[in-house]
């Protein structure tokens, strides 16, 4: 069975053709919650409500993107939503606070250091960056795409991914030296 076969199924309510949707894509949403959302049973209830509104809203999927994509855009969304509901509000700046820092650093750490090490390292940053930096380094989504999830503009996001990387870059450089704190 196609995808395009499974998707008009489910908008016309097919629960069978539902089911294998939700089938095919549950875990990997929920990874991708989960880097959000650090409670399990808080990213399962992320990655359902994100189902429920997949299905509800099928009709606004145009398959201008894989349905993968449209359906981790609105579990990173239900993601970030719980945080402001939880009152991990998101930092907001001003732009007229903000100038584009150079992205042209250094951005070499070392190559001892592996992915979970980063992912861990990430998670330690300030939350203003570190949505930003997940967003752009581990869900491969660029500035304009971000100004429109965290609801930012584009220069606050390359502003704050500039310097979250540069935080980044001095917790890795701090753990390759033993400096942790």
């Amino acid at each position: 069975m196609f995808q395009v076969d499974i998707i008009e199924k489910c908008r016309r309510n097919d629960r069978k053709a539902q089911l294998k949707l939700y089938n095919q894509y549950c875990d990997g949403m929920l990874i991708v919650a989960q880097r959000f959302v650090k409670n399990t049973m808080e990213a399962e209830d992320v990655v359902q409500e994100s189902f429920i509104k997949a299905f509800t809203k099928l009709e606004q999927y145009k398959a201008e993107v894989t349905f993968g994509a449209w359906l981790k855009r609105i579990v990173i969304n239900k993601s970030i939503d719980l945080l402001k509901s939880q009152k991990q509000r998101l930092v907001d700046i001003e732009d007229v606070q903000l100038k584009i820092v150079d992205e042209d650093n250094d951005w070499s750490v070392d190559n001892r250091i592996t992915i979970d090490e980063v992912k861990v390292a990430i998670q330690q940053l300030p939350e203003k960056y570190k949505y930003v930096v997940m967003l752009y380094l581990i869900e491969g989504y660029d500035h304009q795409e971000i100004s429109e999830i965290l609801n930012i503009s584009e220069v606050a996001s390359r502003t704050q991914l500039s310097r979250g990387k540069g935080k980044l870059k001095e917790l890795l450089n701090q753990k390759k030296n033993g400096t942790e704190s």
